[in-house]
């Protein structure tokens, strides 16, 4: 019996007509029928006239919601109308690395219920300065090879670029209470890891096309945090993050006070360089720290 794959991808004010068509090219190489949904979650008149007609083309499916539900809520949605027994989530800024995307996942798929394949970025930097520190943390923290990842898999999963069967996705829904971005994977993770449902983290990475601005993603990553915050007090997740085991040390010492008033005083420095033309990483994460301190006071 050959198993079919739905292929769900949030829109959201992007253009995705390159994906589309590369998808689609590469349809022959799953062993099954293939569909790919597309839902748009109230994009600018640009975009929807831009994705509309790809809605007219075999296999593909469009849809548009009358208002924003956000992350998590939309990839739900996507779920609950796929019609085959494979899942593949991808954001709509992403493209597969080359012709062979579709074809690795469909030799992979007999290894776990749940396959990762990660994220990568292009080798040079942008020409636009304002790009630059998002490209600089996708390649230095989030360009990771499987192995890397395999180390801690649950930790590690990110729900752009996951191939899960469909059964256990919606078993496991996303948690449409967290909004804005950022951390719906952290609590999935966490539902796969305490039922043991068996994870592997691949080396088939979709490259991310959708650089933000160094201050769109300044505040995406602050939402970010309080998702953090979120999930650690309401379920007691996110331990695999570097920064709360920071902060939770720093309190255990009696340093958060203290900690919290001095990058406070630091915070507008620390936002100025990060917005210039040569952005530090380790600066983005005393930023970070005085966030989920302020969270978590």
């Amino acid at each position: 019996m050959t198993v079919g794959l739905s292929v769900l991808i949030p829109v959201y004010n992007w253009n995705v007509t390159a994906l589309v068509q590369a998808l689609l090219a590469q349809r022959t190489d799953w062993p099954g029928p293939v569909e790919i949904r597309l839902l748009d979650d109230g994009s600018r008149p640009e975009f929807l006239n831009a994705n509309r007609p790809l809605g007219t083309l075999p296999g593909v499916r469009y849809q548009e919601l009358p208002r924003n539900v956000g992350r998590a809520a939309i990839r739900n949605q996507l779920a609950a109308a796929a019609q085959h027994e494979w899942l593949l989530l991808l954001d709509n800024d992403s493209l597969p690395p080359d012709a062979q995307f579709l074809g690795r996942y469909a030799a992979a798929c007999e290894q776990a219920p749940v396959l990762i394949g990660g994220t990568s970025y292009r080798a040079s930097p942008p020409a636009e300065a304002a790009l630059y520190l998002r490209w600089l943390y996708g390649q230095a923290r989030e360009a990771r090879p499987a192995a890397v990842r395999q180390a801690a898999p649950y930790g590690q999963l990110t729900i752009n670029n996951a191939l899960i069967r469909a059964d256990v996705f919606r078993r496991f829904l996303l948690d449409e209470s967290l909004t804005g971005y950022g951390h719906e994977d952290t609590k999935f993770g966490a539902a796969l890891a305490a039922a043991g449902i068996p994870l592997v983290h691949l080396d088939n990475p979709v490259l991310h096309e959708g650089l933000e601005t160094a201050a769109v993603f300044l505040l995406k990553s602050e939402q970010a945090v309080r998702n953090l915050a979120q999930v650690f007090r309401s379920d007691g997740l996110g331990m695999d993050s570097r920064l709360l085991q920071t902060t939770l040390r720093l309190r255990r010492l009696g340093l958060a006070a203290a900690a919290r008033a001095t990058l406070g005083a630091a915070a507008p420095a620390l936002r100025r360089q990060l917005l210039s033309p040569r952005p530090r990483l380790r600066l983005f994460d005393l930023l970070k720290l005085f966030w989920l301190l302020r969270e978590l006071a």
